[in-house]
């Protein structure tokens, strides 16, 4: 299982990184699949798909593991407190982290995920920030890793 975001990467980097861990499957757990900027638009959704299909890589959607609205913007707020962006935050909010946890993570099924790594190869979780750390999809990969015979790696631009 691996993990990777979008941020520092442009399409054609993405996909090189994608190919050196043998993913074989993407699994996207953004709620809205679009990034902004310009330079992020191979990242919009359609063109991932499409962009993954020509190199072999199967996408799936998985928005029962992204997080709300609202806890989104719990994010944010603390964001915003400490002065950092979304870019270039490094860790979640603790609160926001509790209650992704009791309100997404302990209801969600993760047994189809884990069949479909066991039977594709790798698999990552895809979100939007760098670093593993500052996003959801480091929290799922602890959850997979600590039920399941699951070994992460955090893919970042190389």
């Amino acid at each position: 299982m691996a993990t990777i975001g979008v941020y520092g990467f442009d399409g054609e980097s993405f996909l090189r990184r994608l190919r050196q861990a043998d993913v074989r499957l993407l699994l996207d757990v953004r709620q809205r699949r679009g990034v902004r900027g310009s330079e992020y638009a191979w990242a919009n959704s359609l063109r991932l798909q499409a962009a993954l299909a020509r190199a072999g890589i199967a996408y799936e959607h998985h928005l029962e593991l992204a997080p709300t609205t609202e806890l989104r913007q719990l994010q944010y707020a603390e964001d915003d407190r400490q002065g950092v962006g979304k870019r270039s935050r490094r860790e979640l909010a603790a609160e926001y982290t509790r209650r992704y946890t009791t309100e997404i993570l302990d209801r969600a099924d993760l047994v189809p995920i884990v069949s479909a790594v066991s039977s594709t190869g790798t698999a990552a979780l895809l979100c939007v920030e760098r670093d593993a750390e500052a996003c959801h999809r480091s929290l799922i990969a602890q959850r997979l890793a600590e039920q399941h015979p699951v070994a992460v790696e955090h893919l970042l631009p190389l």
